[in-house]
Protein backbone atom coordinates (compact mmCIF):
# COMPACT_ATOMS: atom_id res chain seq x y z
CA UNK A 1 0.00 0.00 0.00
CA UNK A 2 1.29 3.35 -1.08
CA UNK A 3 1.93 5.27 2.27
CA UNK A 4 -0.91 7.73 0.93
CA UNK A 5 -3.00 5.60 1.13
CA UNK A 6 -2.59 4.10 4.40
CA UNK A 7 -5.14 4.48 7.08
CA UNK A 8 -4.40 7.24 9.89
CA UNK A 9 -4.14 5.21 13.14
CA UNK A 10 -5.06 7.48 16.27
CA UNK A 11 -4.27 5.76 19.94
CA UNK A 12 -6.57 6.45 22.85
CA UNK A 13 -5.51 5.19 26.49
CA UNK A 14 -6.28 6.19 29.64
CA UNK A 15 -7.54 4.93 33.16
CA UNK A 16 -10.92 3.09 33.46
CA UNK A 17 -13.53 5.61 33.45
CA UNK A 18 -11.47 8.55 32.29
CA UNK A 19 -13.39 8.88 29.20
CA UNK A 20 -11.26 7.47 26.48
CA UNK A 21 -14.15 5.49 25.15
CA UNK A 22 -16.30 8.45 25.02
CA UNK A 23 -13.61 10.30 23.33
CA UNK A 24 -13.46 7.55 20.45
CA UNK A 25 -17.22 7.35 20.40
CA UNK A 26 -17.26 11.43 19.55
CA UNK A 27 -14.65 10.99 17.29
CA UNK A 28 -16.53 8.14 15.39
CA UNK A 29 -20.24 10.11 15.45
CA UNK A 30 -18.98 13.24 14.22
CA UNK A 31 -16.40 12.05 11.79
CA UNK A 32 -18.70 9.04 10.64
CA UNK A 33 -18.24 6.45 8.20
CA UNK A 34 -14.51 6.81 6.84
CA UNK A 35 -13.86 5.55 10.70
CA UNK A 36 -13.73 2.36 11.91
CA UNK A 37 -13.16 1.75 16.06
CA UNK A 38 -11.14 -0.92 17.93
CA UNK A 39 -11.54 -1.49 21.52
CA UNK A 40 -9.29 -3.34 23.40
CA UNK A 41 -11.45 -4.63 25.41
CA UNK A 42 -12.75 -6.71 23.13
CA UNK A 43 -9.17 -8.36 23.40
CA UNK A 44 -9.22 -10.05 27.15
CA UNK A 45 -7.47 -13.11 26.64
CA UNK A 46 -9.63 -16.43 25.90
CA UNK A 47 -9.94 -18.65 29.00
CA UNK A 48 -13.04 -20.62 28.24
CA UNK A 49 -11.30 -23.65 29.41
CA UNK A 50 -11.10 -22.43 32.98
CA UNK A 51 -14.13 -22.69 35.45
CA UNK A 52 -16.06 -19.62 36.30
CA UNK A 53 -14.51 -19.23 39.91
CA UNK A 54 -10.73 -18.67 38.13
CA UNK A 55 -11.96 -16.76 35.41
CA UNK A 56 -13.40 -14.38 37.86
CA UNK A 57 -9.79 -14.13 39.77
CA UNK A 58 -7.93 -13.45 36.47
CA UNK A 59 -6.16 -9.93 37.05
CA UNK A 60 -7.87 -7.98 34.11
CA UNK A 61 -5.98 -4.61 34.45
CA UNK A 62 -2.84 -6.61 33.89
CA UNK A 63 -0.82 -6.18 30.67
CA UNK A 64 -0.89 -10.12 30.67
CA UNK A 65 -4.98 -10.29 30.72
CA UNK A 66 -4.86 -8.73 26.64
CA UNK A 67 -4.21 -11.15 23.48
CA UNK A 68 -1.73 -8.76 22.31
CA UNK A 69 -1.41 -11.44 19.35
CA UNK A 70 -4.62 -11.10 18.08
CA UNK A 71 -5.01 -6.80 18.88
CA UNK A 72 -1.57 -6.52 16.69
CA UNK A 73 -2.74 -8.88 13.66
CA UNK A 74 -6.06 -7.07 13.47
CA UNK A 75 -4.66 -3.32 13.71
CA UNK A 76 -2.26 -4.44 11.00
CA UNK A 77 -4.42 -5.76 8.72
CA UNK A 78 -6.68 -2.86 9.11
CA UNK A 79 -3.87 -0.68 8.64
CA UNK A 80 -3.56 -2.67 5.24
CA UNK A 81 -6.65 -2.05 4.34
CA UNK A 82 -8.26 -5.24 5.27
CA UNK A 83 -11.49 -6.19 7.19
CA UNK A 84 -11.22 -8.17 9.93
CA UNK A 85 -13.95 -9.70 12.70
CA UNK A 86 -13.02 -8.24 16.09
CA UNK A 87 -13.64 -10.97 19.04
CA UNK A 88 -16.90 -10.13 21.36
CA UNK A 89 -15.81 -10.67 24.95
CA UNK A 90 -18.84 -11.58 27.65
CA UNK A 91 -18.14 -9.62 30.84
CA UNK A 92 -20.63 -11.28 32.82
CA UNK A 93 -19.32 -15.12 32.28
CA UNK A 94 -15.25 -13.53 31.59
CA UNK A 95 -14.95 -15.08 28.98
CA UNK A 96 -15.16 -14.96 24.88
CA UNK A 97 -18.29 -15.02 23.19
CA UNK A 98 -18.67 -16.97 19.80
CA UNK A 99 -19.65 -14.12 18.14
CA UNK A 100 -17.76 -11.91 16.16
CA UNK A 101 -18.01 -8.41 14.98
CA UNK A 102 -16.82 -7.30 11.41
CA UNK A 103 -14.68 -3.94 11.45
CA UNK A 104 -14.35 -2.47 8.33
CA UNK A 105 -11.25 -1.21 6.63
CA UNK A 106 -11.46 3.37 6.70
CA UNK A 107 -9.38 6.20 6.41
CA UNK A 108 -9.04 6.49 9.78
CA UNK A 109 -8.78 3.81 12.65
CA UNK A 110 -9.22 4.30 16.14
CA UNK A 111 -8.27 2.02 18.83
CA UNK A 112 -8.95 2.48 22.65
CA UNK A 113 -7.94 1.19 25.79
CA UNK A 114 -6.40 1.28 29.09
CA UNK A 115 -3.28 0.20 27.41
CA UNK A 116 -3.25 0.60 24.08
CA UNK A 117 0.05 2.71 24.14
CA UNK A 118 1.48 0.30 26.84
CA UNK A 119 2.66 -2.55 24.18
CA UNK A 120 5.48 -1.13 21.87
CA UNK A 121 4.52 -3.08 18.59
CA UNK A 122 1.52 -1.50 18.81
CA UNK A 123 2.32 1.90 19.92
CA UNK A 124 4.84 2.24 17.39
CA UNK A 125 1.76 2.11 14.50
CA UNK A 126 -0.16 4.82 15.53
CA UNK A 127 0.08 8.40 13.98
CA UNK A 128 -0.99 9.82 17.06
CA UNK A 129 -1.32 9.10 20.62
CA UNK A 130 -3.69 10.31 22.99
CA UNK A 131 -3.77 10.05 26.58
CA UNK A 132 -7.53 10.61 28.34
CA UNK A 133 -6.51 12.14 31.80
CA UNK A 134 -9.20 12.45 34.94
CA UNK A 135 -9.04 12.28 38.26
CA UNK A 136 -9.10 8.55 40.17
CA UNK A 137 -11.89 9.46 41.98
CA UNK A 138 -13.95 9.73 39.40
CA UNK A 139 -12.79 7.16 37.39
CA UNK A 140 -13.62 4.90 40.24
CA UNK A 141 -17.35 6.14 40.27
CA UNK A 142 -17.72 5.99 36.26
CA UNK A 143 -16.71 2.26 36.92
CA UNK A 144 -18.48 1.23 39.61
CA UNK A 145 -22.06 2.82 37.42
CA UNK A 146 -20.97 0.60 34.35
CA UNK A 147 -20.13 -2.32 36.02
CA UNK A 148 -23.03 -2.62 37.80
CA UNK A 149 -25.14 -1.38 35.39
CA UNK A 150 -23.46 -3.41 31.59
CA UNK A 151 -21.93 -6.00 33.35
CA UNK A 152 -23.90 -7.98 36.34
CA UNK A 153 -21.35 -6.73 39.01
CA UNK A 154 -22.20 -6.10 42.99
CA UNK A 155 -21.31 -2.34 43.94
CA UNK A 156 -19.43 -4.74 46.60
CA UNK A 157 -17.21 -6.62 44.32
CA UNK A 158 -16.33 -3.36 42.34
CA UNK A 159 -14.81 -1.84 45.23
CA UNK A 160 -13.06 -4.74 45.90
CA UNK A 161 -11.37 -5.42 42.31
CA UNK A 162 -10.44 -1.85 42.54
CA UNK A 163 -8.64 -1.71 45.29
CA UNK A 164 -7.14 -5.07 44.77
CA UNK A 165 -6.01 -5.10 41.16
CA UNK A 166 -7.67 -1.54 38.92
CA UNK A 167 -5.79 1.11 41.02
CA UNK A 168 -2.30 -0.92 41.35
CA UNK A 169 -2.41 -1.59 37.91
CA UNK A 170 -3.28 1.85 37.02
CA UNK A 171 -0.39 3.42 38.72
CA UNK A 172 2.20 0.57 37.65
CA UNK A 173 0.91 0.36 34.27
CA UNK A 174 -1.30 2.59 32.96
CA UNK A 175 -0.48 5.82 34.24
CA UNK A 176 3.58 5.57 32.87
CA UNK A 177 2.29 5.40 29.38
CA UNK A 178 1.51 8.74 29.63
CA UNK A 179 4.55 9.67 28.37
CA UNK A 180 4.04 8.16 25.00
CA UNK A 181 1.40 10.37 24.47
CA UNK A 182 1.93 13.18 22.01
CA UNK A 183 -1.67 15.14 23.24
CA UNK A 184 -3.21 14.77 26.84
CA UNK A 185 -6.74 15.20 26.95
CA UNK A 186 -7.22 16.78 30.55
CA UNK A 187 -10.66 17.12 32.47
CA UNK A 188 -12.04 13.41 30.63
CA UNK A 189 -13.92 12.37 27.26
CA UNK A 190 -15.73 15.80 27.55
CA UNK A 191 -13.10 18.51 27.51
CA UNK A 192 -14.84 20.05 24.23
CA UNK A 193 -11.79 22.27 23.37
CA UNK A 194 -9.49 19.41 23.36
CA UNK A 195 -12.43 17.44 21.51
CA UNK A 196 -12.17 20.05 19.26
CA UNK A 197 -8.94 19.93 18.14
CA UNK A 198 -9.02 15.92 17.25
CA UNK A 199 -11.94 16.55 15.19
CA UNK A 200 -10.29 19.66 13.39
CA UNK A 201 -7.38 17.27 12.60
CA UNK A 202 -9.05 14.28 11.35
CA UNK A 203 -11.23 16.08 9.34
CA UNK A 204 -8.27 17.00 7.45
CA UNK A 205 -7.74 13.64 6.55
CA UNK A 206 -11.57 13.20 5.33
CA UNK A 207 -11.90 15.96 3.30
Amino acid sequence: MDVRDRPFLLGVAGGTGSGKTTVAERLAEVVGRPLALVRQDSYYADHNELPLEQRMAINYDHPDAFDWALLLQHVEALAAGAAVDAPVYDFTNHCRSDEVVEVAPARIVVVEGILVLYERALRELFDLRVFVDSDADVRFIRRLERDVAERGRTPDSVIAQYLATVRPMHLQFVEPTKRYADVIVPHGGHNEPALDVLLARLRELVV
